[in-house]
């Protein structure tokens, strides 16, 4: 099904079937190397037809992860934390406790083929779990990810998105900074961007529990994507 404007214009990215998104949450701190392999697994199975879509909400353990883009100057502080290379789109980032990762394995063969849709979904998504807390979320031309006013007048990254597809299913996916460490960020130049910072939910005065995101999460992505089923941690 083509990707279609919603009357806020955010942008839809529905099934042309309706079928249910799995949605599944761990609550511990996944570790880097085993998640990937994971869910790399969960999207080949997707593209098989032997599983049905799936959103895995976690965290990491503090870390940075390299995508294809990334330049070695932007790692400033490579002894600091563990770095992990991999393959999604993008430059460095950084994960860790307080950081709500969400990677989205969607089958964008049932979705309408459409990559530039996708990304805009991601986006739109994003911007609508914002609203759900106050926050003001913005895209910018030439900038990935979603945008954030701060107190001091800045405009800062609130949310990462970094995705990879394989057989036209989608796997890595976005981050939303909830209530991280933000000076772990100081060890990187985020996402190859040099002229502004990052935010958290947390910094902009809003301190929603993990499950409230989670919550608002879920309600906005049924606004962009359609309907979702919560499943025990096991599929994965």
């Amino acid at each position: 099904m083509d990707a279609m404007p919603t009357l806020a214009g955010a942008t839809r990215f529905l099934r042309a079937d309706s079928a249910a998104v799995e949605w599944v949450r761990s609550d511990d701190a996944q570790p880097y190397l085993e998640t990937v392999a994971a869910m790399e697994a969960r999207a080949e199975a997707i593209a098989d037809g032997a599983a049905p879509e799936l959103v895995w909400l976690l965290e990491h353990p503090p870390l940075y992860t390299a995508g294809v883009s990334a330049k070695p100057a932007d790692l400033i502080a490579p002894d600091r934390l563990p770095v992990f290379k991999t393959g999604r789109g993008g430059q460095f980032t950084y994960h860790g406790p307080g950081q709500r990762v969400a990677y989205v394995m969607l089958d964008l063969r049932a979705r309408g083929r459409d990559i530039r849709a996708f990304v805009g979904a991601l986006e739109s998504w994003l911007i609508a779990t914002l609203a759900r807390f106050g926050v003001t979320g913005e895209t910018r031309c030439g900038r990935v990810g979603v945008w954030a006013p701060s107190p001091d007048g800045r405009e800062d990254k609130i949310a990462a998105i970094g995705v990879k597809l394989r057989r036209w299913v989608s796997f890595h996916g976005v981050s939303l900074n909830v209530r991280p460490d933000l000076e772990h960020f100081s060890g990187i130049v985020p996402c190859g961007v040099v002229d502004h910072g990052v935010t958290s939910l947390e910094r902009l005065g809003v301190e929603p529990t993990m499950q409230q995101v989670d919550a608002a999460l879920g309600s906005a992505f049924e606004s962009i994507f359609g309907p979702l089923v919560w499943v025990d941690p096991s599929p994965v």
